[in-house]
């Protein structure tokens, strides 16, 4: 039975190989596990140090979350089998509009690393510019009055915080999955599947 740090830990770990790799990705999901580990545990202790009053709000900068998502993109598009790139280059549609959807697809390359980045960035940094706009309305009016309103808020939102320092790393981590598996994923499965379903059933 784990104990310490460990019963800890693997809950996490479990969670996030067993629900969010191998939920999003499924066969082969082994290979993506330490870098979605990684991301996860990155962005989670950042959250919760970001927390701190005289931590450093490390999600809160956009540089930060860039090179998550640059990462994120690098790793999606590296793994990308044909079928991911034959839906980019070849799509599925007549040829006639492929000069419209051919650069949309090339354009949504970029834009899924450029959501990730611009929803870590914007959900760690909007608590903490609450907080400090509560605190501030103390010396805007200049009473004391104000100050156990401003407090009870701000301690309100710094226990919402909690709960979206724990829900921002599962949403990146999840929607990184996600990006990956539609990248590796073998549209063929399926396709073998139903043909060997066929042949079960007119053989019986």
């Amino acid at each position: 039975a784990p104990r310490g740090k460990q019963s800890f830990f693997e809950p996490l770990i479990t969670f996030v190989r067993d629900d969010i790799a191998k939920g999003n990705i499924g066969h082969g999901s082994e290979k993506y596990v330490p870098y979605l580990l990684t991301v996860f545990f990155m962005i989670l202790i950042n959250n919760v140090f970001g927390m701190i009053p005289i931590g450093a709000n490390l999600t809160g900068n956009i540089a930060f979350t860039l090179v998550l998502s640059v990462a994120t993109m690098i790793v999606t598009n590296i793994n990308g089998n044909k079928n991911y790139w034959s839906h980019i280059f070849l799509p599925h549609a007549p040829k006639a509009i492929w000069p419209i959807l051919i650069p949309i697809e090339i354009v949504g390359i970029l834009t899924k690393p450029f959501a990730l980045m611009i929803r870590l960035f914007a959900n760690m940094t909007a608590g903490h510019i609450i907080v400090i706009s509560l605190i501030g309305l103390i010396f805007v009016f200049k009473s004391i009055y104000i100050a156990p309103v401003s407090i009870a808020f701000a301690l309100f939102i710094d226990v919402l915080e909690c709960l979206v320092a724990f829900l921002q790393a599962y949403v990146f981590t999840m929607l990184t999955a996600l990006f990956i598996g539609s990248a590796v994923a073998d549209h063929n499965e399926d396709g073998a599947h139903t043909t060997d379903d066929d042949h079960v059933t007119s053989g019986h």
